[in-house]
C-alpha cells in the first residue's frame, strides 16, 4: 500500500461535482490530475440532472437528533463562495428567488407538530452558524414559519396537504453550473480529462497506484481519489476497501422545463416520504420530481445494474404519471405543464448509506450525516453525501492531499 508523500500525480475517479471540484482545487496547488470518468463528458449524470437543492437540513424531519442537519449545513452555507471560486463570477448560479416552502402530506412520516419543531431547531442551527451571512441567501435571521390556512389552500388540496412551512431554504439550477464546471475543466491544461473510461479497479504497485480502466490509463499515480457514485463500492474492494455500513443505491429522472410563458408557482417540497417537489428558478425553468414515477431502479449490490434506456414512449408515461402524481396535490401545477415547452426526463444514480423505504420513520435513509472520506494509505474513498455539500468536502480533501492542516471528514 502506498504510503502517503508530497503528491505529483492523481487521479481522480468520477466526473460528477465532486470529482471535478477536488480535480480543480488540486490543480490550484500545483498537481497534475487525470480524471476518468465513463460518461462522454464531465458533469453528465446526478450532478447534472438533480433538483440543486443546497442543503440546511430541512428535509430531514425523520432524524430528530439533529446529526443530519448539522453535518449538512457548514457544506450548504459555504456552496455559493466554493462554486464562484471555482468556476469564477460569470453567471453559473442562478438561484431560485424566494423562500421555499415545505408542504406536510397527511401520510408524512413527521406529524405537522413534530416538523414545525423541527424546521425551527434547522432555522436556529442555520442562524447561528458563523458562516450564516455566506448561504446563497443571507440566514442570519433564519425562521421556519407556517404558512396559514388560505395561503395553504392557494397551492394545495388541503385534504391530503395538511400543513406547511415556509423556511429560507434555496435551490439551483444545476445544468448551468454544470456547463460551468465543463468549461473550466477543459480549459485546466493540468487536467487530463479521460471520458468514456470504464474504470475496473485499482491496485497497488510499488509506492504508487495503477487504474485498471478501459480503455487503459497510462502511468502511475501518487494518490487516487474515487469520488464515483456509480461502483464506487466496487473499486474500494479492488483495494481492499469494505463498506463500513449499509447502503442504497437508486437511479432517480425528474423532469426540467423549460415554459412558453411565466407561470407564477412557488418552489415546494411535499414532505415526508415517497413524495415530489418542484423548483420554480426563473419563472421559466423547473424542476419537476414525483418519487413514485422517477425511481427506476433501486439496489443494494456492490455494482447496481443500471436501468434499460428510456425511450420516447418511456419518458411520455413518466412524464403523465409525475403530472398526475404531482397536480393531485397540487393542482395550481397544472399551470406549467399546460405553459411547457421543453421537456426533458433526466437523471442518474443516487448513493446513499442507509436503506429502506422513505414512508417507513425506521427507514435508515432518513439519516443522512455517514459521508465523508475513507482512506486507505494515499487511496482515499469519497461518499459524497448531498450535491451540495460536495465542494466543501473536495476543498478539505485537496488540502489533506496537499499536507495542510486541516481536520478530517
Amino acid at each position: 500500500m502506498p504510503k502517503q508523500a508530497r503528491a505529483n500525480r492523481v487521479a481522480v475517479l468520477g466526473a460528477g461535482i465532486m470529482g471535478a471540484s477536488t480535480a480543480l482545487f488540486l490543480v490550484r496547488k500545483g498537481y497534475e490530475v487525470t480524471l476518468v470518468d465513463a460518461a462522454a463528458a464531465p458533469m453528465a449524470g446526478a450532478s447534472r440532472w438533480n433538483e440543486g437543492k443546497i442543503h440546511l437540513g430541512y428535509v430531514y424531519a425523520a432524524d430528530p437528533t439533529l446529526n443530519t442537519a448539522k453535518r449538512l449545513i457548514p457544506g450548504g452555507l459555504a456552496f455559493g463562495d466554493l462554486v464562484r471560486e471555482l468556476v469564477g463570477s460569470k453567471p453559473a448560479i442562478e438561484v431560485n428567488g424566494a423562500d421555499e416552502i415545505y408542504l406536510i402530506h397527511r401520510r408524512s412520516v413527521v406529524d405537522p407538530r413534530a416538523a414545525g419543531q423541527y424546521l425551527g431547531e434547522v432555522a436556529a442551527l442555520a442562524r447561528g452558524d458563523s458562516g450564516a451571512a455566506r448561504y446563497l441567501v443571507d440566514v442570519t435571521r433564519a425562521t421556519a414559519r407556517p404558512i396559514g390556512r388560505a395561503e395553504l389552500e392557494a397551492i394545495a388540496d388541503t385534504r391530503t396537504i395538511v400543513a406547511g412551512f415556509r423556511v429560507p431554504e434555496r435551490s439551483v439550477r444545476t445544468t448551468s453550473i454544470a456547463d460551468a464546471f465543463v468549461d473550466v475543466l477543459r480549459a485546466e491544461p493540468r487536467i487530463s480529462l479521460m471520458m468514456r473510461t470504464r474504470i475496473t479497479g485499482v491496485r497497488a504497485e510499488g509506492s504508487a497506484w495503477r487504474i485498471e480502466a478501459s480503455p487503459g490509463v497510462e502511468g502511475s499515480f501518487d494518490w487516487v481519489v474515487n469520488a464515483l457514485w456509480q461502483g464506487r463500492l466496487a473499486i474500494d474492494l479492488s483495494v481492499g476497501l469494505r463498506p463500513a455500513h449499509a447502503w442504497s443505491s437508486r437511479y432517480r429522472v425528474s423532469m426540467f422545463l423549460e415554459t412558453k410563458r411565466p407561470v407564477d408557482f412557488p418552489s415546494v417540497v411535499v414532505s415526508i416520504g415517497p413524495f415530489g417537489d418542484i423548483k420554480n428558478y426563473n419563472g421559466t425553468n423547473f424542476y419537476v420530481s414525483w418519487y413514485p414515477a422517477g425511481l427506476l431502479a433501486e439496489s443494494q449490490e456492490i455494482e447496481p445494474v443500471p436501468p434499460e434506456a428510456l425511450d420516447a414512449g418511456r419518458k411520455a408515461r413518466i412524464v403523465e404519471a409525475m403530472r398526475a402524481g404531482l397536480t393531485a396535490l397540487l393542482p395550481g401545477a397544472e399551470a406549467i405543464f399546460a405553459a411547457a415547452g421543453r421537456v426533458l426526463v433526466e437523471g442518474g444514480w443516487v448513493f446513499a448509506q442507509g436503506q429502506g423505504a422513505l414512508d417507513d420513520p425506521a427507514a435508515t435513509l432518513h439519516r443522512r450525516d455517514r459521508f465523508g472520506v475513507r482512506r486507505l494509505g494515499t487511496y482515499l474513498s469519497v461518499d459524497t453525501g448531498k450535491y451540495s455539500t460536495a465542494p466543501w468536502l473536495a476543498k478539505r480533501l485537496a488540502a489533506e492531499i496537499a499536507g495542510e492542516r486541516v481536520s478530517r471528514v
